[in-house]
């Protein structure tokens, strides 16, 4: 369950929309990404939690230092500042996310965060996959019995079992687990996304993708292999760039992806052989054994006048070889579908 919603096979897909530093600073630009989740039919917004000074600090050493991307060079501390949501702005989203029948929630990054999302009444928490190894962050959102989802990007089954039990240990009871790779964009030929169902059966908990590919046809994917969450970047545009926008989604992508997500889930079925309802037609349109030529009352089947062809109505073709050399009860017409009822 997240936030009174039931997740798993027998349910639609969690679309959790990401805001992360695609605010570029301004909150009326928040807000609309606010909107534009909602509008989108995603079920919910994650922020993430932090301060430049919670993070990290403020040291120019090459450690600290960006190395790739489009802010290569600049500091992490730099990076920090500039992608982080002030604090001021989580309870007008938080209210905003209320009004509008989005679930809004986040991803904290030290305890402090998460004693401040519990004064917002957050209803679910994220742990990212950097902080998956903090276990002590972990037991500490733990101790909320609140839901937790935790994003698996870089981990190896050692580390993912870890924080499962220590989350376990300190109290929570609703887990998530999210398959994740932590690139920026992340290269389509990486995502190996045969790891969901091995994460499914591996630690018995409901199991999602956080996408940080381009387009959805990976998250889409990702649905037909059981994904019951996908977690997405949004942006309004990715022409306005900023720090992720690149891997963002626009809100008319997010919206085709909640509903083909959903279209991807009703598809997954179950495991199923022999005709549907939709297969009646087509049914009748099997082959089946045919008389093709008038016979006479004791006339005798052979391969002039008994063809396998269409409709379906007649014996089934595998009785061909038993009923050659038969004769018939009576005469039959050319045109009559083959039945035992017709043989002596």
């Amino acid at each position: 369950m997240l936030d009174g919603r039931p997740l798993g096979p027998d349910h639609p897909p969690y679309v959790i929309a990401e805001l992360s530093a695609n605010h570029l600073g301004d909150f009326k630009r928040a807000c609309a990404i606010v909107r534009a989740a909602a509008a989108s039919g995603a079920a919910a917004l994650k922020l993430q939690s932090y301060t430049p000074d919670s993070i990290t600090i403020d040291c120019d050493r090459p450690e600290f230092r960006v190395t790739r991307g489009p802010r290569a060079g600049a500091t992490l501390y730099q990076v920090y500042s500039e992608g982080s949501t002030p604090w001021e702005w989580h309870a007008p989203l938080f209210e905003l996310g209320r009004e509008l029948g989005l679930t809004v929630f986040s991803s904290p990054f030290d305890r402090r965060a998460v004693d401040a999302l519990e004064r917002l009444d957050a209803p679910l928490y994220k742990i990212a996959s950097c902080e998956l190894v903090d276990l002590p962050l972990i037991r500490h959102v733990a101790q909320t019995g609140k839901p937790m989802i935790l994003s698996t990007g870089m981990a190896t089954v050692e580390e993912i079992g870890e924080a499962l039990a220590a989350a376990r240990e300190a109290g929570a009871r609703d887990l998530v687990l999210l398959h994740c790779i932590s690139g920026y964009p992340t290269p389509v030929e990486e995502t190996n996304l045969l790891t969901i169902p091995d994460l499914a059966e591996r630690y018995g908990v409901p199991v999602g993708f956080s996408d940080h590919t381009e387009g959805v046809a990976v998250s889409l994917a990702a649905v037909a292999l059981g994904a019951c969450v996908l977690e997405r970047h949004l942006t309004l545009r990715r022409a306005d760039g900023g720090l992720d926008a690149g891997f963002s989604l626009e809100p008319e992508e997010l919206a085709r992806l909640v509903q083909e997500a959903e279209f991807v889930w009703r598809a997954r079925g179950q495991v199923c052989y022999g005709p549907l309802p939709s297969e009646a037609h087509a049914y009748r349109n099997r082959r089946s054994l045919y008389v093709v030529e008038d016979i006479p009352a004791g006339g005798v089947l052979n391969k002039e006048n008994v063809r396998s062809i269409r409709p379906g109505a007649g014996l089934a073709p595998r009785h061909l070889p038993e009923v050659l050399g038969r004769r018939v009860k009576q005469a039959v017409a050319r045109g009559t579908p083959l039945s035992w009822e017709l043989l002596e």
